[in-house]
């Protein structure tokens, strides 16, 4: 159970959404959330916010290897819209989880989750006409945010987590923006160390500070 702090707004502007990124907020639907400590089943977590300094990103081998890989599909960039095709992914998407398993996208994403309570961008990728991931993004003034991702599982070999965190890191990259959030990982060894693996990394230290992240600290 985490410990911190909360509050729920229904509308919040894009200049607003930096500011509270820039604090260590996240939201999922209208509820805004940080905290800096975590009681996981694998014990006592501190809490890392993190965001990458676009101007300062520049993709690893690997990362570039999932980039070609991936060049057969198809991708989409529009306001996000929970059709029947992404819930049906959902569902292939959450068998991979065998605790802490969402219920539905709606615990992340508002009913109206292109404008409430800000806007929202999805990342839909195709192989022909069949959906096998998405991601969704917040957008501010500077900044943006991402939310949630899902991807078929029988598509793992493809990376396409990373796939499309590289997306939204491009998308941000063309709308100027300074900074782009992959969201929370821990301070200690967990399964969202993938998201320490991007350059020109900072981490938030719960004292208003934005410090790099060593690559020594980084799973």
């Amino acid at each position: 159970m985490p410990q911190g702090q909360y509050f729920e707004s229904s509308q919040v502007s894009p200049g607003q959404l930096d500011v509270l990124w820039a604090n260590g907020w996240r939201h999922f639907g209208n509820y805004f959330y940080r905290y800096w400590i975590n009681f996981t089943s694998e014990g006592l977590r501190h809490v890392l916010p993190l965001r990458i300094r676009l101007a300062q990103f520049a993709y690893s081998e690997s990362q570039r290897r999932i980039r070609r890989r991936n060049r057969d599909l198809r991708v989409v960039i529009q306001p996000t819209a929970l059709d029947d095709a992404t819930r049906e992914l959902f569902e292939r998407h959450k068998q991979r989880f065998t605790e802490n398993i969402p219920e539905s996208l709606h615990a992340f994403l508002s009913e109206q989750p292109d404008r409430v309570p800000c806007r929202n961008e999805e990342i839909a990728v195709y192989d022909g006409e069949r959906l096998v991931a998405k991601s969704f993004l917040d957008i501010g003034k500077q900044a943006t945010s991402s939310v949630y991702g899902v991807f078929d599982p029988s598509y793992a070999k493809r990376s396409l987590g990373i796939l499309t965190m590289l997306i939204e890191i491009e998308y941000s990259l063309e709308r100027g923006d300074e900074f782009y959030y992959p969201g929370y990982a821990y301070h200690e060894p967990s399964h969202y160390d993938y998201k320490k693996r991007f350059a020109a990394l900072e981490w938030f230290d719960w004292q208003g500070n934005w410090r790099c992240l060593p690559d020594g600290h980084r799973g």
